[in-house]
C-alpha cells in the first residue's frame, strides 16, 4: 500500500484496513510459529511496513491537529 494510498482514507478507512492487517499478521505469525510453511515469506514484511506506514500518518495528522490548537 502506498502513502498516497493512505492519504486518501478517511479515519475509520484506515482503523478498518489497520485491524485487517494485524489479523492477517496474526495469522501469518501463527502459521510460522506452529512449523507450517507460509505461501508467501515476503508478505509478513510487507505488512509490517504497510502497518507502519499508516500509523506513522495517522499520528502526524494527529499531531497536526494539536499543534493547530
Amino acid at each position: 500500500m502506498k502513502k498516497h494510498q493512505i492519504k486518501q482514507m478517511n479515519s475509520e478507512q484506515v482503523e478498518k484496513k489497520l485491524f485487517e492487517l494485524r489479523k492477517e499478521l496474526l495469522r501469518l505469525n501463527s502459521q510460522r510459529a506452529s512449523g507450517t510453511n507460509i505461501e508467501n515469506p515476503g508478505a509478513v514484511k510487507s505488512i509490517r511496513k504497510d502497518i507502519a506506514r499508516m500509523l506513522t500518518l495517522k499520528n502526524n495528522s494527529l499531531r497536526e491537529v494539536i499543534n493547530k490548537q
